[in-house]
C-alpha cells in the first residue's frame, strides 16, 4: 500500500511538471499573438528560469512564478539599395572663379 501512494505521488508530480510546461507554452503563445497583432514581427519570446540573468523585457511569468517570459527584438535585415553609377561618380570640383560644383560642371 505504501508503494502505491509513492507511485501516485510520482504521477501527480509528473503531471504537474507537464502542466507547467504546457502552461508556459500556452502563455507564451498568447503573448506572441498579442505582440503580432500590434504589428511587430521581428521579435523573440524566451522562457527562462526566474533567477536567470538574460537580456530582454519581462512580459510574463509562468510555472507558478519560477519561469519568466522575455521579449527581445531581432534585427530586421533589409538589403541596402543598390547604388546607381551616377551616385558613385559624383565629385566636388572647385572652379576657376572659386565656386564649388558637383560633378565638375563649372559652366554658368
Amino acid at each position: 500500500m505504501h508503494l502505491s501512494r509513492f507511485a501516485l505521488a510520482a504521477l501527480l508530480l509528473a503531471g504537474s511538471a507537464s502542466h507547467a510546461a504546457d502552461n508556459c507554452e500556452s502563455i507564451r503563445a498568447q503573448i506572441d499573438a498579442k505582440v503580432r497583432a500590434s504589428g511587430v514581427s521581428n521579435f523573440v519570446l524566451s522562457v527562462v528560469d526566474a533567477d536567470a540573468r538574460a537580456g530582454g523585457k519581462i512580459v510574463g511569468s509562468c510555472d507558478f512564478g519560477t519561469k519568466r517570459i522575455l521579449y527581445s527584438q531581432t534585427a530586421s535585415v533589409s538589403p541596402a539599395p543598390p547604388k546607381s553609377k551616377a551616385a558613385e561618380e559624383r565629385i566636388l570640383t572647385e572652379c576657376k572663379d572659386g565656386s564649388v560644383t558637383l560633378n565638375g560642371d563649372c559652366r554658368k
